[in-house]
């Protein structure tokens, strides 16, 4: 223990080290977080200063990282909005792997290799790195966009192929493929599923609410790890990937009023463990054979490349979406995945590939995700310069756009929140609110109200709530103080998002808007003038000289607010120079 100990401390520290070194270089010469990974990946690999030597431990803690990224990506999809994509997943997604796989199968017999070994290597190829396509999906608007959309129905659908192509390996190993035991294992599996949905929908919400009654954050975060974690094993005890069980974890909350404040809680280990996956990719390519074999092998990464590209844009552009959106898919999923990692690996274990192929495979999927960025960078910027497209396709597929774009996020749903949301509904107007207050939570969900438990002033809250993608966010809490802590907090990660608060008086309100409010709304100020225009209606006053009185007197009062905005803003020029 001892000994070992100071070992890990060391990767650790290099690790962390790298990434705060080098992904900020690449993102400030936008070139991405993911190839920032990689490069620290490579320097400290064997092939670099071989500061780590232990790959492939490395790897499987890295592994975690697909895992909660499945995990955020089915908490953000509703099953119904599953099923409205089912018709993208079987189409595209099969005839994406089937038409790949078997023209990769046509080469690699040309290549003069064998039958079986031809198979798992077409579709072990044919499957695309569902931690690269959606990062990189992040970064260009998620899965909301329609290309977004069907880049993931094939993603999803290449998760699902992971299971009977493992099983495809163990039967060309001689393992047992009885008939009887495959389908009583088949069933087994489908009442998993079930079972895990049903708790999900019954049992998970009260469940959750007992941890949040006890008002320990840190008991709730462990459950979200837990929860992730452990359905995870589940599916893999039954015989599906881990990936696809927080896939289905994800989906178990999909419906959840906790689901953004467990997103939230998920998002910094799915940040730091996925980062350190695409460093094992960097660390895992291996140099010596790249370059004894280095010609070969960059035609064989291009051609693979090039022949996935062209059967996603042409699937896509057969369904009918724009030139553009094909090529941009296309790019997106020209390359392999780490699926490929475990199959070819498990084949070689299993003696159907041999070990020589089997590195030449591994570093040509290593280098296809290497590539992806770059690839993906220069095609958008040519569709920029070169590509416009017609008026006629502009709404084509509108009807996949996420719903929830363009919403206002309301943050707080006690007496004032209430009254706004209850409004907002009758206008139907789309909006989320978020709210610190099970009890209060819990009312508002059995109206039907869209409320969800989180804490609206944490800005992970606030991105698992589509802030990036809101019209504007009402802040209309309670506490005071959470005002002060909320107001600049959006305006420092969302500067162009307009922000409408509830403030307590006139110094207050100045206060917000200096930290960024874009209006500010005077509790006392409202209550006082509603209260002196029923006193002056009850004494005979005329209604047109009241209403003259009250906006005069309003105009009066915020117009003070601007000016003790602009003597604060004086000041604190003054105090700058």
């Amino acid at each position: 223990m001892n000994e070992i100990g100071p070992n890990y401390l060391i990767d650790i520290l290099a690790l962390l080290l790298a990434t705060v070194v080098i992904v900020p270089i690449f993102h400030a010469i936008r070139l991405g977080a993911i190839l920032g990974y990689l490069t620290a990946g490579v320097i400290l690999g064997p092939w670099g200063l071989g500061v780590i030597s232990e790959v492939d431990e490395i790897r499987h803690l890295g592994e975690f990282g697909v895992i909660f990224l499945l995990f955020v990506l089915g908490i953000e999809l509703k099953p119904d909005k599953l099923w409205q994509m089912r018709k993208m997943v079987l189409g595209l997604g099969l005839g994406q792997l089937l038409i790949s796989a078997a023209i990769i199968y046509a080469v690699a017999r040309w290549l003069e290799v064998t039958h079986h070994a031809a198979i798992i290597i077409g579709f072990g190829l044919a499957l695309s790195s569902t931690a690269f396509c959606l990062n990189l999906l992040a970064e260009r608007g998620g899965i909301s966009t329609v290309m977004g959309r069907m880049s993931f129905s094939i993603l999803l659908l290449q998760d699902i192929a992971v299971v009977p192509l493992l099983a495809l390996v163990s039967m060309f190993a001689g393992g047992d493929a009885d008939t009887a035991g495959s389908s009583f294992s088949l069933t087994y599996a489908v009442l998993v599923i079930i079972a895990l949905l049903f708790v999900g929908r019954y049992l998970l919400n009260p469940i959750l609410g007992r941890i949040v009654a006890s008002q320990d954050p840190e008991v709730f975060i462990a459950v979200a790890v837990l929860l992730v974690l452990g359905v995870a094993w589940i599916m893999e005890s039954i015989g599906f990937s881990m990936a696809l069980g927080a896939f289905l974890a994800g989906m178990m909350l999909a419906e959840s009023h906790y689901r953004h404040q467990i997103e939230a809680d998920i998002l910094p280990f799915r940040g730091i463990l996925l980062g350190l996956f695409f460093m094992t990719v960097g660390m895992g390519i291996d140099f010596s054979l790249l370059w004894d074999q280095l010609f070969n092998i960059i035609g064989l990464t291009i051609g693979l490349m090039a022949v996935k590209a062209s059967v996603v844009y042409m699937l896509i552009r057969i369904s009918g979406a724009r030139h553009d959106i094909s090529i941009q898919a296309g790019v997106l999923l020209s390359q392999s995945g780490e699926f490929g990692f475990v199959m070819f690996g498990f084949a070689a274990a299993s003696g159907v590939l041999e070990p020589q192929l089997n590195q030449t495979l591994i570093l040509i999927v290593a280098l296809s995700m290497v590539l992806t960025p770059f690839v993906v960078k220069i095609a958008n910027v040519l569709l920029l310069r070169l590509y416009k497209p017609k008026s006629a396709e502009e709404g084509i597929y509108s009807k996949f756009i996420d719903e929830t774009e363009q919403h206002v996020i309301l943050a707080g749903f006690g007496r004032v929140g209430a009254r706004i949301g209850a409004i907002l509904s009758a206008a139907e107007v789309s909006y989320i609110a978020i709210d610190l207050n099970q009890k209060r939570v819990k009312a508002a969900r059995e109206q039907g109200f869209p409320v969800f438990y989180g804490d609206a002033s944490n800005v992970k809250v606030l991105q698992a709530a589509g802030a990036e993608r809101a019209k504007m966010i009402v802040v209309a809490l309670d506490d005071p103080e959470n005002f002060d802590r909320l107001v600049p907090l959006v305006r420092q990660h969302y500067p162009d998002v307009p922000i409408h608060a509830r403030a307590k008086d006139r110094q207050h309100c100045a206060g917000l808007i200096i930290q960024g409010a874009s209006t500010t709304v005077s509790e006392t100020l409202e209550t006082s003038l509603r209260l002196t225009e029923e006193v002056l209606l009850g004494s005979g006053i005329d209604e047109l000289i009241i209403k003259r009185v009250i906006n005069e007197f309003r105009d009066d009062y915020y117009s003070d607010v601007v000016q003790k905005v602009t003597e604060k803003k004086v000041v604190m020029g003054e105090l700058r120079h």
